[in-house]
């Protein structure tokens, strides 16, 4: 009996674990990083696997260019075509934060930004994780979240599952529990990751977990990557140096049915704060399928918002219910005005749409040469809005006509624009900051900080003006004030270290930013010099999302990372209260009136707060 028993066992274990097999691993390509290497390291590498003739696959983890730029993507691709293997891709925070097209470039080239196959006994499953178009903690989309649920019910419960991913399986990425607790509930040997740029042995929640090094060549003559080699009993991880040497493993890890104990005591987000401030409560909380990137809109007794699968919803500002939804054909990260009956937004596959508010019936739609990320400002008949086609529009509300466009961008509008002293002024990722004449369109000035450094675009910031002085903040950490006419710069201050979070109070005598660490500050609105009016430390911890600082009827309300949204009043320079939505990041906050506001997060998430 005990030989039969022994043989039923091994015969299981030789069922989970199939023939031996390799695989090449490479992660963090940054294609189109300014040292102009990138390409030719990825190009050795693809040459070197193929000459190999022994991998069978390769999985390629994220950061595949560094600015998720359509060229950069490209160009990655028919690198990876070279390979006379198959490839598996997934995004990095690169390909997605900064991307001009919201994803929909790498999804269209690509043809995916997840993937799950399965060879020889073992199933594979790659996640995108963004942050998709702003500035984030790492983050499983919430589509990608709902995708895998669909997956691992499909899989048996004893198939050996190996997972890729850009970042690890930790608090880097802001819902890293949602992943760790989902394979924990299967047969998961492994998980690997890049983002890191170095070969780094890891432990998830029981979980074994390896990041593999970055095929640049940072300091060396040559880049590299991980060749993983799978027998019945283990998965051997070795670096390889392209047409030098493969070293020998440096991780190991044993292969076997893994039963994993969901036990109590791992970190998760901590709620207690909600408990501290009784007197602030959601009225209700919607959940959509997808990623929500803007701040939603509230008209007519009802919230419209649009998520990152390119849907356009519509919920009842009493109950939260879903009234009417219309689908576009890429993420919608724009945020939406309104004009009459009409509610206007732009969309990743490259249109300006306005829907019916009442029903959600299209009553047209203005097409664009790329993506349009851009949120739109409304004045008058007049529609504002930038795009990602190196152009900014001026479109009739009524019909979407074109009355004129600025050419000459060469970067992607993500934000709103500011309108003021007969200006549109706004930020792109080209490095400046531009103000256009509201009627004609032309050129009144640009700016820039003076780095050569595309991610210190003042991209991101909503620009505020007080007595003809414009105020904007930019990953450069510094406040600048500028003079709203000549684009002169008045002055700069990094005495606070604001990122891309500003606002300015209803009387315009102050300026607020959130920095980086605790901290809310008010600075005077002069145009002489720098001063801080005060500080409160709101004890927020590390900060770097862009969510604006909103003041109405002496009360400051702002989000952060995490997606705990405070409110402040400004003369006390004390906290009225707080109130945490999920563990992602907070977009900025639509205050409704004295008592409710509406929030979304990047997890989907869509509240109505009473307060």
């Amino acid at each position: 009996m005990k030989k039969l028993l022994l043989l039923l066992f091994l015969i299981k274990i030789s069922s989970v674990h199939a023939q031996d097999f390799k695989f090449a691993f490479v992660t963090d390509t940054h294609i189109g990083s300014p040292n102009g290497v990138a390409e030719e390291d990825l190009n050795r590498t693809v040459g070197d696997i193929n000459s190999l003739g022994d991998l069978d696959f390769a999985l390629v983890t994220g950061d595949i260019t560094e600015m998720g730029t359509d060229e950069e993507i490209k160009k990655a691709k028919e690198i990876l075509d070279e390979l006379t293997i198959p490839y598996y891709v997934i995004p990095g925070n690169h390909d997605t934060g900064w991307s001009e097209s919201g994803g929909v470039t790498f999804i269209q080239t690509f043809g995916y930004d997840k993937f799950v196959f399965e060879h020889k006994g073992f199933k594979f499953i790659g996640t995108a994780s963004g942050p998709y178009v702003r500035m984030s903690d790492g983050h499983i989309p919430r589509d990608a979240v709902v995708w895998l649920d669909s997956v691992l019910n499909a899989t048996p419960a004893d198939q050996p599952i190996i997972n890729a991913n850009h970042y690890p399986l930790d608090n880097s990425l802001d819902n890293w529990f949602e992943m760790t607790d989902r394979l924990k509930g299967h047969n998961i040997q492994f998980t690997i990751c890049g983002h890191g740029h170095t070969n780094k042995a890891y432990d998830f929640e029981g979980i074994p977990g390896t990041m593999g090094r970055s095929n640049l060549r940072a300091k060396d003559k040559i880049g590299g990557y991980t060749i993983v080699e799978i027998s019945d009993s283990t998965a051997l991880f070795s670096e390889r140096t392209p047409g030098v040497v493969t070293q020998n493993p440096w991780r190991k890890i044993p292969l076997q049915n893994r039963n994993y104990e969901l036990l109590d005591g791992y970190p998760r987000p901590d709620y207690s704060i909600n408990s501290k401030y009784p007197q602030v409560s959601a009225k209700w909380s919607y959940h959509s399928d997808a990623n929500v990137i803007s701040t939603p809109l509230v008209l007519e007794n009802k919230v419209f918002f649009g998520n990152s699968l390119g849907k356009f919803e519509a919920l009842d500002t009493e109950s939260g219910q879903v009234i009417w939804s219309y689908q576009t054909e890429g993420g919608i990260f724009s945020s939406p005005a309104s004009y009459k009956d009409l509610l206007i937004f732009g969309s990743g596959d490259g249109n300006v749409y306005a829907l019916n508010s009442t029903n959600g019936t299209l009553a047209w739609k203005a097409s664009t040469e790329a993506s349009v990320l851009g949120s739109p400002i409304i004045e008058g008949s007049t529609v504002y809005v930038g795009g990602s086609d190196g152009k900014f529009r001026a479109l009739q509300a009524k019909n979407g006509m074109v009355l004129w466009e600025f050419e000459g961008l060469e970067g992607a509008v993500v934000s709103k624009p500011l309108l003021a002293d007969g200006l549109v002024i706004f930020g792109a990722w080209d490095k400046n900051l531009y103000a256009l004449n509201q009627k004609t369109g032309k050129l009144a000035w640009n700016w820039n900080n003076g780095s050569a450094n595309r991610m210190y675009s003042p991209a991101m910031c909503i620009p505020v003006t007080a007595d003809g002085v414009v105020y904007i903040v930019a990953p450069d950490r510094y406040i600048t004030a500028l003079d709203i006419h000549s684009g002169v710069e008045l002055w700069r201050s990094n005495d606070a270290t604001v990122r891309e979070s500003i606002g300015i109070s209803e009387d315009k005598k102050l300026v607020y930013g959130k920095t980086m660490n605790d901290e809310i500050v008010a600075f005077h609105t002069r145009r002489s010099k720098a001063e801080i009016a005060w500080k409160i430390n709101a004890g927020f911890g590390y900060e770097h999302v862009p969510s604006m600082l909103i003041e109405k009827n002496n009360a400051l309300y702002f989000g952060t990372k995490n997606s705990t949204v405070y409110s402040i009043n400004p003369l006390t320079q004390t906290i009225n209260w707080a109130h945490k939505i999920d563990n992602s990041m907070a977009n900025t906050v639509n205050v409704v009136d004295d008592h409710s506001l509406v929030v979304s997060t990047m997890d989907g998430k869509v509240e109505w707060l009473e307060f």
